[in-house]
């Protein structure tokens, strides 16, 4: 093995997964959703009012399924979007419920999730499946783009409670998801109502990217135009 003596330079320029998230129903998929060669996977029933190439599924069985279909027609698409993480989440934990009932020490689980074991024994098995799951969802093209939803916590700054905007998952598996992510976009509007999406990182706002041109920036749409 040679080992490197001089530096290189960066070997991507755009993210290969990326974060978007925000309150609900402020414009997150619509914004990406025309992105070309792109397929808009639905998991919320939440893209009929969007024009976009998109299909929708409504279990980790039929996510299968796709995956089988993409892998099959040899990965035609430039860009993956799933909407939304926080569903993905339900259903791991579902998946992570029928998992633990089906092995030995779970066979007699008789509780409805596996959230449910004593000591938060259950958060293991929850990352895991979800942490697989967004593993072969980012195999299936170059750029995944992942949507969430908004969470308002409280931050102690100065002696004062601030609201603080993050990803809506659970503790660590909002933290794996985020490390693993390129960019991570505060998608919100102003008082005038038009939509920015921002990759500022602030005290109070979980966002930011590794890539230089999407680095500390801001950028405003108009009608899901970029202006």
């Amino acid at each position: 093995m040679n080992l490197p003596t001089t530096p290189t330079g960066p070997l991507v320029t755009s993210p290969k997964s990326l974060i978007i998230y925000g309150a609900p129903k402020i414009g997150k998929t619509s914004i990406v959703a025309c992105l070309p060669k792109s397929l808009l996977v639905d998991i919320e029933d939440g893209s009929d009012y969007v024009t976009a190439t998109k299909i929708k599924i409504s279990n980790v069985f039929e996510f299968v399924g796709l995956e089988e279909a993409i892998k099959k027609a040899q990965k035609p698409y430039d860009y993956l979007i799933l909407d939304t993480l926080d569903k993905l989440e339900e259903w791991c934990e579902e998946e992570a419920t029928r998992r633990y009932k089906a092995s030995g020490v779970g066979q007699n689980f008789k509780g409805k999730s596996v959230l449910e074991l004593p000591m938060g024994g259950g958060y293991m098995h929850l990352r895991n499946v979800f942490y697989e799951y967004f593993q072969r969802f980012k195999q299936l093209a170059p750029r995944c783009i992942l949507i969430g939803h908004l969470r308002d916590k409280m931050l102690g700054t100065d002696g004062k409670e601030v609201a603080a905007k993050d990803l809506d998952l659970t503790g660590k598996i909002r933290n794996i998801t985020c490390a693993y992510a390129d960019a991570i976009g505060y998608c919100y509007r102003n008082k005038e109502g038009q939509l920015f999406l921002s990759f500022k990182t602030t005290d109070t706002a979980n966002c930011g990217s590794r890539c230089d041109h999407l680095k500390g920036k801001e950028f405003a749409f108009s009608k899901y135009g970029q202006n």
